[in-house]
């Protein structure tokens, strides 16, 4: 037992080493345009849910579920293929990008619709449609074409002349975008639960210190210390996500009915997957402190 043990351990840190070495050199088309695809297909299942709250009423609340799904396919081709992840899944992240620009003025538009409008800020927005969970989403559409923006781990082709240091400032600017933006939806979230656990504020602390250290990080080179900060927060980020996605879980277990009624809960319970999204903007940032920008 402690021999497989140790080998387990040993094949543990060959692979978190390679892909530490690949990170670096901004090596990660395949693993990107699969995570690309995965967190796709989790939000589209939270997509589902919530747009079954609102009876499907316009006929463009399907176009994120049909995206999500065409997306993890471009995704999981895209790994399988380096040539899809160069040209279909840029083309299918945009048009995702695209759908998630077109959600958020629709979600938008939902809240000042709402009696009393942008006037009742306080109840309209934690009330009406999350106004930043497309934009959430759509950080799935940008692993895409990030994806494809990188060389694939195997590759033997030389990379460009400062495309490192481009794509390491990217990363950072979208890590510490989709932090503020995810750190928003928990406060409106958790402000209709009144935040009844200490562990609600966490992310409300977590998001702008990782959002903080991004744009501190940001310069060129990115500077070591603060490179380490963020990456500590990072990680941070998405351990706070793990546990939240618990929270979430027990949530909709604790609901009148329980496992007997689980559907009907899991709709109109706490969203479990939503937590994930903020686990995202750790990846990201991790990402972010892991390019060697200098070439």
């Amino acid at each position: 037992m402690g021999i497989q043990a140790h080998m387990a351990h040993a094949e543990i840190k060959v692979v978190a080493g390679t892909l530490l070495r690949d990170a670096r050199q901004a090596r990660l088309q395949r693993t990107l345009a699969l995570i690309a695809g995965l967190t796709s297909g989790a939000s589209g299942l939270e997509v589902a849910y919530m747009h079954y709250r609102g009876s499907y009423s316009w006929r463009i609340m399907w176009t994120p579920i049909v995206m999500s799904q065409v997306l993890l396919a471009a995704g999981v081709a895209g790994a399988m293929k380096p040539r899809l992840a160069r040209t279909l899944l840029p083309a299918v992240s945009a048009v995702t990008l695209a759908d998630c620009a077109t959600g958020f003025v629709f979600h938008l538009r939902g809240i000042a619709r709402k009696p009393g409008g942008w006037r009742l800020l306080v109840p309209n927005v934690p009330m009406g449609p999350p106004p930043l969970a497309p934009l959430l989403f759509g950080v799935s559409a940008y692993l895409g074409i990030l994806a494809s923006r990188m060389t694939a781990e195997s590759s033997e082709r030389r990379d460009p002349p400062g495309l490192r240091e481009k794509l390491r400032r990217h990363v950072t600017v979208v890590t510490a975008f989709a932090a503020l933006c995810s750190g928003t939806e928990a406060l409106y979230s958790h402000y209709k639960n009144g935040f009844h656990f200490l562990a609600q504020y966490t992310p409300l602390v977590v998001a702008p210190a990782l959002a903080a250290s991004a744009l501190a990080a940001l310069p060129r080179g990115g500077g070591h210390g603060k490179r380490k900060v963020l990456a500590g927060l990072s990680a941070a980020a998405m351990l706070d996500g793990a546990v939240g996605m618990a929270y979430h879980a027990r949530g909709v277990l604790r609901r009148p009915g329980g496992r007997k009624h689980l559907m009907y809960n899991i709709m109109y319970g706490p969203p479990i997957l939503a937590p994930l999204l903020f686990a995202a903007c750790g990846l990201l940032g991790l990402l972010a402190s892991a390019i060697q920008g200098r070439q």
